[in-house]
């Protein structure tokens, strides 16, 4: 995400953008209730609309 956002601003999203994708959850709430890295990451990639390359 810091590639993508920036080190400081991807702290800021990872804590308060809610997604649906992770059920209403932030980044750092999936995180802390154990949902996968993979899922967390492809949950972000797809909000941010990245390039398949990134996934």
């Amino acid at each position: 995400m810091a590639q993508h956002l920036g080190s400081a601003y991807s702290l800021h999203w990872a804590e308060n953008q809610s997604m649906a994708s992770l059920g209403g959850r932030t980044v750092e709430e999936a995180l802390v209730a154990g949902v996968n890295c993979k899922t967390i990451w492809r949950a972000v990639w797809a909000e941010l609309e990245l390039a398949p390359v990134h996934r």
